[in-house]
């Protein structure tokens, strides 16, 4: 099957591996304009457009997908789309035109967690298993008919990135398998039950700002969920505190006031949550260097048994 590849970060780099070392034809890459990075503000390529230079692939990074400019290329060159986190919706033309359509790979369980974030939002909310599906693209958000799906079981303890990371890998090996019964007519696509669906948001900076009246479980999943972007946070002194690790914990000390840091057993930090206490395990004050939560209790010369406040 003749391909073309539409995806712009890492989740999709393994896909677009996957592809090329498979019997079909990856013809060329749509991936997002390079974009300015780090302090400098230069503009850099996203993972997957330095995978398929260094492939040797045609690379186009086209601002709109106008009909008029890109259509003759679709229609010379595809049999079908692959889109893997492209970040972009599809124009109905596009989507439409390949004899097999357009196949997206989606971090979730559909309809379960339809939208930009699935993998963060799943952990946030508790989920215990989520998975990868490949679908048939449409004129809605992740409403397309369903191909295939596989699950797997969320870390109790597992970061978004590490999630993210396992489910990049299985998604590619999902389309390579929708990719060839589709051919062989082996796929029956089947619609969404809309009654199911989940929605997950595009992340806010606001989202990673903890509130503490919380349960410590909550804000642990927090935590996982918010790393790397937008990192889950709170304040001290008008001075933003990034939390990077952290863990619940039942010290026997009896209930005290939601946000009150509090040094314990001489090392430890621990914060009183709504319902039950979160351990901090590592931090990054405003404008320093991550480093241990006994560390920064240091910083604080906090005598053991005391408290401060956190948050606003």
């Amino acid at each position: 099957m003749r391909l073309l590849f539409m995806g712009t970060p890492g989740f999709a780099v393994p896909t677009l591996q996957k592809l090329l070392s498979s019997r079909h034809q990856v013809c060329g890459v749509f991936t997002q304009p390079d974009r300015p990075s780090g302090r400098g503000r230069k503009l850099a390529a996203g993972p997957v457009k330095q995978l398929a230079l260094h492939s040797g692939l045609p690379v186009y990074q086209p601002e709109r997908l106008a009909q008029e400019e890109w259509k003759p290329l679709v229609e010379s060159t595809a049999d079908a789309l692959v889109v893997v986190a492209y970040g972009k919706i599809l124009p109905s033309w596009l989507f439409t035109l390949p004899p097999f359509g357009a196949v997206n790979v989606h971090a979730s369980l559909l309809p379960r967690y339809r939208g930009a974030a699935p993998i963060p939002w799943a952990i946030v909310r508790g989920e215990t298993r989520t998975g990868v599906t490949t679908m048939r693209i449409d004129r809605g958000m992740d409403t397309g008919d369903l191909l295939l799906q596989s699950g797997v079981e969320i870390g109790e303890e597992e970061t978004s990135v590490q999630l993210g990371e396992r489910l990049a890998v299985l998604g590619a090996d999902l389309l390579a398998e929708t990719l060839d019964r589709l051919e062989a007519g082996q796929v029956r696509p089947r619609p969404q039950d809309p009654q199911l669906a989940s929605y997950a948001p595009m992340l806010k900076k606001s989202d990673g700002e903890i509130d503490w009246s919380r349960s410590s479980r909550q804000i642990f999943n927090r935590v996982r969920a918010f790393n790397p972007w937008p990192g889950a946070f709170t304040r001290r002194s008008r001075t933003l505190l990034r939390i990077l690790k952290a863990r619940p914990a039942t010290p026997p000390v009896r209930k005290q006031v939601a946000g009150s840091l509090w040094r314990w057993d001489s090392k430890r930090a621990l914060v009183a949550c709504g319902e039950g206490w979160l351990e901090l395990l590592q931090v990054q004050p405003e404008n320093h260097r991550p480093l241990a939560a006994s560390d920064f209790l240091n910083g604080l010369r906090l005598p053991s048994g005391h408290s401060i406040p956190l948050g606003d």
